[in-house]
């Protein structure tokens, strides 16, 4: 059961790395147009956050109770912090250790508008999930949240001056066999956009082809991702809560990852930051928000399991590392190398937490405790 669980996770991890690219690809060729981070902030954000919101649709869909709830927020919330913290470490360390540049210099306006949305939108959710019960209309407010930032988005968009045409070039320098065969060993290699597209360019209704191509096979892979979880969880005795803050959330931020990462290759640091923060900002509003709003729609309310005190935790180390992340990104000339390990060994520490606290270490015992309290301070 346990090598049959983890097989389940890295295979479902191998799918969503490789469907990724055609995310990425789709998701570039849609956005060519939107400029100062907006694009990583929406399209790129939202396409490779798909997995966040198709992983919690299919925990409270599929597992109607409590536990389902709480893989949600486990991943989502988790995912959260690996974007915050690691997503940002990962585009440092990539662009100062291949010498491209000393430092990520990212725009104080695209820290300011997606930090400061970030940390009002993770204030929004502390609230409702401190009534321990949740309706409709918390997953409507969630999704209002969303709709409001992005608005703030194109309102504060300067105009693009990299207009771009559509290309509808069909197959390049190949005969029919060539592409057929191109396309065989596209889909034998999980390469979406090989495999649907062959050598043909991207048009607008092709990208938007691709990026619905690769939201099902996400969204397979993430059933897959679920199913192993709670076989894992069960296998090692662990609430599948704990299971979904670390691996799951892990699993399902690849797309954001290799997103970050390819835009720091290109000098785009303000979409490989904004994708980042503006993933976080998806998952917490419509990741959540979506699912709560269908599921309390079809089923009534959903009364949250806080007994144990642990999701209360994740919510304030949630607000904490955010707000961490958020001071070194503002402050200072750029993102260098010490920041970015900073950063690598804030989430280090926080894994660390997660596993004591799994496991019932007196130590993970002891710093929940005191992060219960400090939530109790945040309510007063």
């Amino acid at each position: 059961m346990l090598a049959l669980s983890l097989f389940g996770v890295v295979l479902s991890m191998i799918i969503i790395w490789r469907a990724s690219d055609g995310f990425e690809a789709a998701s570039s060729y849609i956005g060519r147009n939107l400029s100062d981070g907006v694009r990583g902030a929406t399209i790129n954000a939202i396409g490779s956050s798909l997995p966040e919101l198709f992983t919690t649709i299919t925990a409270l869909l599929f597992y109607m109770d409590k536990d389902g709830f709480a893989f949600g927020i486990g991943t989502t919330a988790g995912s959260a912090i690996f974007n915050s913290a690691v997503i940002p470490s990962l585009v440092i360390l990539t662009v100062v250790l291949t010498k491209t540049a000393k430092r990520v210099i990212v725009s104080k306006k695209v820290i300011l508008r997606d930090g400061i949305s970030l940390l009002v939108c993770e204030m929004v959710l502390i609230l409702l999930l401190s009534k321990g019960e949740l309706t409709w209309m918390d997953g409507l407010l969630l999704l209002g949240s969303y709709a409001s930032y992005v608005c703030i988005l194109f309102l504060t968009m300067e105009k693009s001056d990299e207009k771009q045409d559509e290309d509808d070039a069909g197959a390049v320098g190949q005969n029919d066999q060539g592409v057929y065969a191109h396309r065989f060993m596209s889909f034998i290699t999980l390469d979406i956009r090989g495999g649907l597209l062959g050598l043909k360019r991207l048009t607008t209704a092709k990208a938007w082809m691709l990026l619905a191509a690769a939201s099902s096979v996400i969204g397979g892979a993430c059933w897959v991702l679920v199913e192993s979880c709670y076989l894992l969880g069960s296998s090692l005795g662990i609430k599948i809560y704990f299971i979904a803050v670390i691996l799951a959330a892990a699993a399902t931020s690849v797309p954001d990852t290799i997103l970050s990462i390819k835009d720091a290759k290109k000098g785009n640091y303000d979409d490989a930051v904004s994708n980042a923060l503006g993933s976080n900002i998806f998952d917490i509003c419509v990741c959540l928000g979506l699912p709560i709003f269908i599921f309390s729609i079809l089923h009534g309310p959903i009364i949250l399991d806080i007994s144990d005190g642990s999701v209360a935790e994740l919510r304030v180390l949630l607000i904490l590392l955010t707000g961490v992340t958020f001071f070194l990104m503002a402050v200072g000339r750029g993102l260098g190398l010490f920041k970015g390990l900073a950063l690598l060994c804030m989430y280090i520490v926080f894994t660390l937490y997660i596993y004591l606290r799994a496991t019932g270490h007196p130590f993970g015992l002891e710093i929940g405790e005191f992060l219960q309290s400090l939530l109790s301070i945040l309510k007063t």
